[in-house]
């Protein structure tokens, strides 16, 4: 049985590894055990609460408003003080606890995610309805309301998550 050169073999393996997409998901997504509201009425209530955290100051790694909020620390303090959620303190992996939802399906309260350092899910926010979000950016240094739409905004829009069912 006569064996293939070598270059074959490597020019077939380059062949296949670009045959498929590369996956815009966390791989910790496939994880069914997404993290969920207990109740669908706590949407509202989650906008309103992060509502209330507008021009709290920003901190890396902040945690609660008193010691200031990155964005997934602010995103974390909301979903447990409104639902008893916890969720870790990072975009990434709140990401990859969420269920997935097309643009078109967000609705208040669901989990908006951007790459603003040139890697997924490395941003995000809380959806409050008519195209806006909430969120803790670093840049001017305090929670602000933002429209997806926006030049910056809408050419990082890495994705949108729900923990509802």
């Amino acid at each position: 049985m006569r064996r293939a050169p070598p270059a074959l073999l490597l020019l077939a393996l380059v062949i296949t590894a670009c045959s498929s997409t590369p996956s815009r998901t966390p791989p910790e997504a496939s994880n069914p055990a997404f993290v969920r509201l207990p109740d669908a009425a706590l949407a509202n209530d989650v906008v309103v609460f992060a509502l209330g955290l507008v021009d709290t100051g920003y901190r890396f790694g902040g945690r609660n408003p008193e010691a200031g909020l990155d964005c997934s620390g602010m995103v974390s303090y909301v979903m447990e003080q409104v639902a008893g959620v916890k969720l870790p303190h990072n975009a990434a992996q709140i990401a990859a606890r969420a269920r997935p939802i097309e643009r078109n399906q967000i609705r208040p309260g669901d989990l908006v995610f951007f790459n603003t350092m040139k890697r997924p899910y490395s941003h995000m926010g809380i959806y409050i309805g008519e195209g806006r979000f909430i969120h803790a950016p670093s840049t001017n240094g305090a929670v602000r309301i933002e429209r997806l739409d926006t030049a910056y905004f809408a050419q990082r829009f890495e994705g949108a998550r729900t923990l509802l069912d």
